[in-house]
């Protein structure tokens, strides 16, 4: 291809999840704010979901107003195959095989009708758990950048799975307990805190399969950049990066690497700044379960409720009507709405950032999802660690044992409300919550520091953008001078 006048233009593909669409919506218009043409891709599908949250014109899109303020962000739309009215939550294998097998063929479509734009699409930036990256990028000669949004550990288990594999600590029913030490840069870790895809009795679901594929995949990116910190994951990343280049850019949320504001809510959002503006300074435990349906038993959500009411602290609890894993309608006791009135606020979704960065809220009952342990600490908050699927229980593992930010509910088959009480009462108050907040303080500056204009994420991010640089040059020869300014760190 000849290259004279070229500006870097990516095309980026987020995974089609709340928790994925987030960092890549962030990462785009940081990208921009550097000079590149961004497309980003949504599916119609979450497209949708967005503009009905946010009751704007369907033709408009998230970026609208980006482009306003000069940046080059394009948007774009494809089918992942299914009707718009297809439940992709409860049919969750049938959509994991649509983005598998059916995708990908709209998203080649797309990509190459892009290299004929102005200007042609240069790199492709897509989730890691997609497994056509590499084919797309090579049939058109792209560079290739896989975007893991979860800690580098869980990168790294999923990165080694033969060496699980060759130890006898993944796949089978009679796995080994005992403690891995062999992962390059992972200290140690407990098989009780590998992803639960790692820990599951059958595997040979389609998830196991994408995991297989993607892994394989992700080693043939060009670059690969992680939503963490360098100072929080040091020999992780190093090991990894030994293999192929590997920067951490994060913390990527959006009161820190972004400080324009996109609306990106799949779900309508309820405002309870004017209920926390009634509450004492730190009196406030905020409870939410992430944003995957029916990832939580109808049992545990009672005990919680239960523990929360003996508790006695002030909460807001964002509770989705797909929260739980049956078709249980009522999944709250009898009369807690209305017994916690004045103490409680309950609401199907909020705006996490702006909540958990209100003064009034003290603590965290989080899933452990991992934009959810970020902004947690950005906004210097404590969590208890209730973790439910995937990633989840080894990002428990980093906040409990390593960070010693947080506290684990619940280490039982079952949980009890009594035990819920116990620890919500060591996270508000008293010497152990004390001790928690000076830990997530001290990790909260790492994660400012890293930010900063001399810090490890902003380092990482220019050698990123030097490291794509060369290789655009390579492959397309380099630009004219008047567009080397766009690679100014």
């Amino acid at each position: 291809m000849a290259n004279t006048h070229r500006r870097p233009h990516a095309i980026m593909i987020p995974y089609p999840y709340q928790g994925h669409i987030n960092p890549f919506v962030y990462l785009a218009m940081k990208l921009a704010s550097q000079g590149f043409t961004i497309t980003f891709l949504n599916t119609q599908f979450v497209h949708f979901r967005i503009s009905k949250a946010q009751t704007q014109n369907n033709r408009e899109d998230i970026f609208t107003k980006a482009r306003e303020s000069g940046l080059d962000i394009r948007y774009a739309t494809v089918s992942d195959g299914f009707p718009m009215e297809f439940d992709r939550s409860v049919n969750h294998d049938q959509f994991a095989e649509g983005l598998l097998h059916v995708f990908s063929a709209h998203v080649d479509e797309l990509v190459g009708n892009l290299v004929k734009s102005d200007p042609p699409v240069t790199c492709i930036i897509a989730d890691t758990f997609y497994v056509w990256t590499s084919a797309i990028a090579t049939k058109y000669n792209l560079v290739s950048v896989s975007f893991w949004t979860e800690p580098a550990l869980v990168l790294s288990l999923y990165y080694h799975l033969e060496l699980l594999k060759k130890n006898g600590h993944f796949p089978s029913n009679d796995n080994r307990k005992d403690t891995i030490d062999y992962i390059p840069g992972v200290k140690a870790i407990e098989p009780s805190d590998l992803m639960s895809y790692l820990q599951a009795a059958d595997i040979s679901t389609v998830v196991h399969r994408v995991i297989y594929r993607a892994f394989e995949d992700v080693k043939k990116a060009d670059i690969i950049i992680c939503n963490t910190v360098q100072e929080l994951e040091s020999e992780t990343l190093s090991a990894l990066h030994v293999k192929q280049p590997t920067y951490a850019i994060g913390p990527i949320v959006s009161a820190g690497f972004s400080k324009r504001t996109v609306s990106t809510s799949l779900w309508s959002e309820s405002d309870c700044t004017q209920w926390l503006n009634t509450k004492p300074s730190g009196s406030v435990l905020y409870v939410s379960f992430g944003s995957h349906a029916r990832t939580a038993s109808r049992k545990d959500i009672m005990e919680i409720a239960h523990g929360i009411s003996l508790s006695g602290v002030n909460f807001v609890w964002v509770i989705r009507p797909d929260i739980v894993s049956s078709d249980e309608t009522e999944i709250l006791p009898d009369g807690f709405e209305k017994s916690m009135r004045g103490r409680g606020l309950i609401v199907q979704w909020c705006s996490q950032i702006k909540v958990i960065s209100h003064p009034a809220i003290g603590g965290f009952l989080s899933h452990c999802g991992w934009n959810s342990v970020l902004e947690s600490i950005w906004c210097s908050v404590p969590l208890i660690c209730f973790p439910l699927f995937t990633d989840q229980f080894t990002n428990r593992k980093l906040v409990v044992n390593d960070w010693k930010i947080g506290i684990n509910l619940s280490d039982k088959a079952l949980i009890t409300r009594e035990e819920v009480a116990e620890k919500i009462k060591r996270l508000m108050s008293g010497k152990s919550s004390e001790e928690l907040r000076n830990a997530v303080k001290e990790v909260s500056s790492r994660l400012e520091n890293a930010l900063a204009t001399d810090g490890s994420s902003h380092r990482n991010f220019n050698l990123f953008i030097e490291d794509l640089k060369a290789k655009l040059q390579n492959r397309y020869g380099p630009g004219d001078e008047s567009t080397n300014h766009i690679w100014a760190p």
